[in-house]
């Protein structure tokens, strides 16, 4: 499945304001269970949760997983490895709190309690970097050494976890570490190929027309009476015939009792089935909506009827997309040596009766059309399929009736009718009076009530034949469809990206986009006081996440901000999260008393805005989160899910540093700076 099959990305509108965006393009939420936790959960089980959770690029509810698991009781230096690692994550000196700060440095004096293991080790190796960033002009290499002894594992949680924390020459030493990691695994697993699947549409499940059903309630109800009628009326005839003429009428009898009951078996065959669709398999005219039904969506219901189903209602426009992406797929998956107008020609009857019927059938105005596009694409490579079979059109043809079979169901009506006509003739030859007005009246009532009764009997069968075929069409589609269906979503399921790889490759970008901002300035990180990254949606996007976890984005906007002794350095660009593409890089360059004051703006129906204002220019709006959608699992808190993303995009870290710089300037981060800790000391 090619990547232009998938749902196409569309532009959004812009406003003023700097990478803002109006509206979203499209959203995905994966219903998985990897972050979800019973409230029932054991310690053990938080824990493997805030594992995850912190090595999804979710360190915020790390934290709260893990000390929780703690706190019952769940303890031990993996746990307390992770515990660290999840305070430090994705922060800063300045971003820990007075209490945190006392809970890591006790947490560092039990290190020499611990039994010694891998988990030990590295845990002595996290403090003893924390100490040789809090300690001017302390030796680095006896701890650089210590760190490369580390396994893979912890070696590179720690290098990932502590990118922020890591600063001037420390963070030199491991730079080139870091980049090579990022080059390695920046483009790993297949990513340009599968990145797409994690925001495709969540398919909607298999639909078919079902049988309507059936009408005969009125013919059968009709039926006896008639067949009693023509029972005593031809009982009556033949019994007039047999008094007048027994000889005779003992012949026309068994004639006419032949030619009825072959006309009946023949004439079945051909009046009693419900003619063909005259449209592909698969493609059958939905019925008219039952205005009963209107306030609930389902089968019974027609795309463009009702009083919101105009061109310009949710409906409208859901069925002109349907017919748009008929047009689209049917003009892709054509047979060979058909132009895509020549096939669009050919197939005009069957797009439209294939398009009426899935408008119809997913016509709920929430429903977008990228959600039933599999099913689209399926039937265009099934109308494709049978075409080179040689049974597109073939039917309508299934049901035409032989024509012997016609020409021995007309025979026999003649035969019966001459037989009746014979019989009306014997009753009457020589009569009396009275005798041939019972005669002609029970000839008329037979033929009265003979073609009545037929009638309706022929209405059951028809009615019959029809409830049989459709429900066989409808059985064979819905399992064609379920099918299909079945392996869009195996084929989705298998290529999807997991967290922990999204979030992989989302760190590489991010490591490749410091290090080429570096270089063009021309630093080192012995230059930088501090630095933070801001990772917020670009104007075109599609979104999505699993259940408890943050918003990742088709395209994002990395904004960076190198703050050194001379000022602060800010570089932006756009990026295709598909295959890491950059485009529409700004840089914009300015003291720190410049920066005169920072606004967050939190709108619960746009979302959170980031306002800077200059002393020298504009105040400049950086979109940070789009509002939340509706597609929240009643469990989920729209507050927490909001903090889960603002977290992961770093956005906590930014603002406290941004607000900080734009109070007191440059001497806030002085103060703040890991010189202003004391030692996270390990007993020894």
């Amino acid at each position: 499945m090619s990547r232009d099959d998938s749902a196409a990305y569309s532009s959004d509108s812009y406003n003023s304001a700097a990478y803002s965006t109006v509206g979203i393009q499209a959203e995905t939420v994966h219903d998985s269970h990897v972050y979800i936790v019973h409230p029932d959960a054991s310690p053990q089980e938080k824990y493997r949760v805030g594992v995850r959770l912190l090595e999804d690029g979710v360190p915020s509810r790390a934290r709260e997983m893990i000390t929780d698991a703690i706190a019952h009781g769940h303890d031990g230096t993996e746990v307390r490895f992770h515990w660290v690692l999840a305070m430090l994550s994705a922060r800063t000196h300045h971003d820990l709190s007075d209490e945190e700060v006392q809970r890591l440095r006790y947490t560092a004096g039990r290190v020499r309690d611990y039994a010694e293991d891998e988990w030990t080790e590295a845990l002595r190796v996290t403090f003893d970097l924390l100490a040789a960033l809090s300690t001017a002009g302390s030796e680095t290499g006896p701890v650089l050494k210590q760190l490369q002894g580390l396994p893979h594992r912890q070696h590179d949680a720690i290098l990932r976890h502590l990118d922020l924390m890591l600063t001037g020459g420390l963070k030199d030493y491991l730079w080139a570490e870091t980049l090579e990691r990022a080059k390695a695994e920046r483009f790993a697993n297949d990513r340009g190929q599968r990145v797409w699947t994690y925001f495709a549409p969540t398919p909607i499940g298999a639909r078919a027309v079902p049988p309507r059903p059936s009408t005969a309630a009125a013919a059968k109800a009709a039926l006896p009476l008639r067949a009693i009628l023509f029972v005593v009326s031809s009982a009556l005839l033949w019994a007039l015939a047999l008094i007048t003429d027994p000889a005779q009428a003992i012949v026309e009898l068994p004639v006419a009792l032949g030619a009825g009951l072959t006309a009946a078996r023949f004439g079945v065959r051909w009046w009693g089935r419900w003619p063909g669709p005259g449209l592909a398999a698969g493609a059958r005219v939905p019925h008219p909506r039952d205005p009963a039904s209107d306030s609930a969506p389902g089968p019974d219901s027609g795309p463009d009827s009702g009083p919101d189903s105009g061109p310009d209602s949710a409906e409208g426009r859901f069925t002109k997309r349907v017919r748009h992406s008929f047009d689209h797929y049917f003009s892709r998956r054509r047979p060979h040596g058909f132009t895509s107008d020549a096939w669009l020609a050919h197939t005009d009857q069957i797009r439209s009766g294939l398009a009426a019927e899935i408008a119809d059938l997913y016509r709920e105005s929430r429903i977008g059309v990228e959600r039933v596009e599999w099913l689209i694409r399926y039937l265009a490579e099934d109308a494709r399929n049978r075409y080179n079979s040689g049974t597109l059109f073939d039917q309508h043809h299934q049901d035409r009736t032989p024509v012997r079979t016609k020409a021995l169901t007309m025979a026999a009506l003649a035969v019966l009718g001459t037989a009746a006509l014979a019989a009306f003739a014997t009753a009457v030859t020589d009569a009396a009076q009275q005798q041939v007005l019972w005669a002609f009246l029970a000839v008329l009532g037979a033929a009265w009530s003979g073609h009545a009764a037929a009638s309706r009997w022929l209405e059951v069968r028809r009615e019959e034949h029809r409830l049989d075929r459709e429900n066989r069409e409808y059985l064979e589609q819905l399992a064609a469809r379920q099918s299909a269906y079945q392996r869009w979503q195996s084929f989705l399921d298998d290529k999807r990206p997991s967290e922990q790889e999204m979030e992989t490759w989302l760190a590489c970008d991010k490591t490749s986009f410091v290090d080429e901002a570096l270089q063009h300035h021309r630093l080192t990180w012995r230059d930088l006081i501090t630095h933070t990254i801001l990772v917020a949606p670009a104007p075109s996007y599609k979104r999505g996440r699993v259940r408890g976890g943050p918003w990742r984005y088709s395209h994002y906007v990395f904004r960076l901000f190198l703050f050194t002794q001379d000022g602060i350095r800010e570089i932006s660009s756009e990026f295709d999260f598909s295959d890491a593409t950059r485009r529409n890089e700004q840089r914009n360059n300015y003291r720190f008393d410049a920066l005169t004051s920072v606004q967050v703006t939190e709108n619960a129906d746009v979302g959170y805005d980031l306002e800077l204002l200059l002393a020298n220019g504009p105040a400049r709006k950086i979109r940070v989160k789009d509002a939340e959608a509706r597609q929240l699992a009643p469990t989920e808190n729209p507050l927490e899910i909001s903090e889960i993303s603002l977290s992961a995009a770093g956005s906590t870290h930014t603002f406290r540093l941004l607000e900080g710089i734009a109070a007191d300037g440059k001497s806030w981060i002085e103060r703040h700076g890991p010189d202003s800790l004391a030692p996270f000391q390990i007993a020894g």
